[in-house]
């Protein structure tokens, strides 16, 4: 384990598993150009969510990269978000720009810069794949929710990160069709994002209520900033759940409710989540809220 301003960051498993494989293959050297590259992909996360002022509580390292443990996960602004995701694949670009340049000026070996370029460029846009929690995958989350309601966002990233990475394992596999060789590496990792997403999916209920959780702090934001709410318009018999799964992840909103063609209420957004919430501890998260 490795601690830097109070973050612990850990070793997955499976880079774990590939550390011992490494060691046993005699490649040592390789495992720790791979671990330089992925801590220095790692950090640059970590200092873009530090300078936006986010609390990162842990980083889990994995072979391609890393999985940070984010304090207000759910409820940070999708600007912030992209430029967090986008700054690790950046050291990838900058790292294999410098490792060309110093391999052409003779500093260094000119195959061992060209592995490491490789190897940058390879973990780059492995990340940049759009599946979850690479980057690619929480650049497309963050941009699928400026369009379409939160709750609706993490069942559509949470199901085409399981098709892709079942894509990712069906890639590993095809060379034996061909009576080629296994792609083993690509193989392991791909189970492991497709399983990873596979309890995503069936945690996005956990997922969506920590953003309701962190919804009101987030509210307040708005209010300070004079910003437009943006309406919506139900019936006096929608059930509270079907109402909080309308509410787009950016922006503030008025629930206007109808009752034969005329407004009977105007309720902001906090109170429908607090009566909600409310329900959900009292185990009536079901019943009819507005009655």
């Amino acid at each position: 384990m490795i601690r830097w301003r109070g973050i612990a960051f850990h070793f997955h498993p499976l880079f774990v598993l590939v550390m011992l494989a490494s060691v046993a293959a005699g490649r040592f050297a390789e495992l720790a150009v791979l671990f330089l590259i992925v801590l220095i992909h790692e950090l640059g996360h970590v200092a873009a969510a530090l300078h936006f002022g986010w609390t990162v509580k842990e980083v889990k390292l994995l072979p391609f990269g890393g999985v940070a443990e984010v304090e207000e996960a759910g409820a940070l602004p999708v600007k912030e978000e992209m430029w967090v995701a986008l700054a690790g694949p950046m050291q990838n670009v900058w790292m294999a720009a410098a490792g060309w340049l110093l391999g052409q000026a003779g500093w260094i070996e000119v195959g061992w810069a060209d592995q490491f370029v490789r190897a940058n460029l390879l973990i780059c846009l492995f990340n940049l794949l759009p599946i979850l929690p690479l980057d690619g995958g929480k650049l497309l989350q963050a941009w699928i929710s400026l369009h379409i309601p939160f709750h609706r966002t993490l069942v559509w990233c949470a199901t085409m990160s399981i098709a892709f990475s079942a894509a990712v394992v069906g890639y590993a596999l095809w060379p034996l069709t061909e009576g080629g060789l296994l792609e083993l590496n690509l193989l392991v990792v791909g189970l492991f994002l497709f399983f990873s997403n596979w309890m995503h999916r069936r945690n996005v209920p956990f997922l969506f209520l920590r953003f309701l959780v962190h919804r009101v702090r987030r509210s307040e934001r708005h209010f300070d900033k004079g910003a437009l709410a943006r309406p919506i318009v139900i019936g006096d018999d929608r059930p509270a759940v079907s109402v909080i799964r309308l509410f787009m992840k950016e922006g503030y909103h008025l629930v206007y409710v109808m009752k034969k063609g005329k407004i009977v209420k105007v309720l902001p957004e906090g109170t429908i989540i607090d009566g909600f919430l409310g329900r959900l501890n009292s185990g009536h998260a079901d019943a009819r809220f507005f009655m």
